[in-house]
């Protein structure tokens, strides 16, 4: 069973790419979609007896019936066999049940809609079909290979720039040859030949647009804050070891530099941390979703951010807090075993963590890392942060929740010696800012409790 503090914990959250809210068990198809994108895409958690736009705790009036009903809908209509875990909690006088779907290599689809029309993703708080591509990519993550990895049948080891492969490796003093590339999965034999994987004509091909006509690196500096007027654009078309520091080059050009006078000398300031810079770009070429046809790796210039955005969300199984927190999962295999040979990166799962520790260090506000559609997007921003001068009331009540993980309007109003109606007040104003959120039957519900808002 559940408790208060984890059923709590999940209703502070917002619906998104692991959690989703279900007023009743009416719609069981929908159900059904849902759980099939949680399994397919990071995992998740269905709450139902919850509204989901005002997120009133409503509860079920039969749950084990639904308990039953869910029970059964999953057995029956997804394909292969999948066992959520469904719970039946109690919240106050109200019953919930809770479905937690792990993540599990699929691809699952809805039996009647068939895998090719019926397997779903998350993409944020929505479920969508999954087009071929991408059910491709999940048939791979189940047999643990990597697109990056498969042969590049047409074309013949000709089509790599050994001389220009060779030079990248001569300048961290490494050798390159036929058995070393086959070893970084450069080159993988195929009926006695060796033939070029996807990933080294990526990173080395002659001409890789004729076979990735996308894999560029597209800048634009815009004026202002939005996409109205270009200041100056151009595409970077490089072996993706050298693109990295056009693309440098292309944001130094464009952004700001300050002054730090020290004590001896002056200490030129770049606007963007240089090494925030780098690992956001390593990241984005990394991790980007080569598959995808249409898309490419975008970096856009205003006067107050910096936008470095990478085709293809997360790779399946990564959640955002989970990628926050250090977690690493790599979608080319030969891309970053490459990189990692060429010293480009220095450590498996450390690149967001470095461009926090960069930005903190150089006192600018911290960057935003986000899921938009099928891209991943990380935001840098420009300028200190601004000093805010917190209310003295705020301190006992982030004390109170260190102590005690909910509060209510009468408990506030005792804690800081004030009246219902200015607890309420303050209560809801952290509400609107984001930091706490309410939980209760309804808006006017009396006893409503305030907890700390997840993400």
């Amino acid at each position: 069973m559940i408790d208060w503090n984890s059923i709590e914990s999940l209703l502070a959250k917002e619906e998104g790419k692991t959690i989703e809210f279900k007023e009743n068990c009416r719609s069981l198809s929908r159900i059904v979609q849902s759980v099939v994108a949680f399994a397919n895409t990071a995992g998740g958690v269905l709450v139902i007896g919850i509204r989901d736009r005002t997120k009133d705790v409503v509860g079920l009036p039969d749950p084990l019936a639904d308990e039953e009903k869910l029970a059964n809908a999953f057995a029956d209509s997804i394909q292969p066999l999948l066992i959520p875990d469904i719970q039946i909690s109690a919240w106050r006088d109200r019953e919930l049940i809770i479905v937690s779907i792990p993540h599990t290599l699929g691809p699952y689809y809805v039996k009647s809609e068939g895998i090719e029309k019926g397997v779903y993703i998350r993409l944020g708080s929505t479920n969508r079909r999954a087009g071929p591509e991408i059910i491709e990519e999940i048939r791979r993550l189940s047999r643990n290979t990597f697109f990056d990895e498969q042969p590049c049948t047409e074309v013949n080891s000709e089509a790599i720039d050994f001389r220009a492969a060779s030079e990248f490796f001569a300048e961290v003093s490494r050798s390159l040859n036929e058995a070393r590339m086959t070893t970084l999965g450069l080159l993988v034999n195929r009926g006695g030949k060796n033939i070029p994987t996807r990933g080294a004509i990526l990173l080395f091909g002659k001409n890789r647009r004729t076979i990735f006509p996308d894999a560029i690196i597209r800048c634009a500096r815009f004026q202002g804050t939005g996409t109205e007027r270009f200041l100056d654009q151009t595409e970077i078309d490089e072996y993706l070891p050298r693109a990295i520091e056009a693309a440098i080059s292309f944001i130094e050009r464009h952004t700001r530099q300050s002054a730090e006078i020290g004590r001896i000398r002056r200490t030129d300031l770049p606007e963007y941390p240089i090494q925030a810079v780098r690992e956001a770009i390593i990241n984005a070429v990394v991790h980007a979703d080569y598959a995808l046809g249409g898309m490419d790796i975008r970096i856009a210039v205003f006067d107050d951010r910096l936008e470095i955005t990478n085709p293809g969300f997360l790779p399946f199984g990564l959640t955002l807090e989970a990628a926050l927190s250090g977690v690493s999962r790599l979608r080319n295999r030969v891309i970053g075993r490459v990189f990692r040979e060429l010293k480009l990166i220095e450590q498996w799962g450390s690149g967001i963590g470095r461009i926090i520790a960069a930005c903190k260090a150089q006192g600018i506000q911290p960057p935003l890392f986000e899921e938009i559609g099928a891209s991943f997007r990380v935001t840098l921003f420009s300028g200190a942060v601004s000093e805010r001068i917190a209310p003295d009331w705020l301190d006992p009540l982030m004390d109170h929740f260190t102590g005690c993980g909910k509060i209510t309007t009468k408990d506030a109003a005792k804690l800081w010696k004030t009246t219902d109606r200015t607890a309420r007040t303050r209560l809801r104003s952290l509400v609107e800012k984001g930091i706490l959120a309410e939980i209760g039957t309804s808006r006017k519900d009396p006893k409503k409790t305030y907890v700390m808002k997840n993400p």
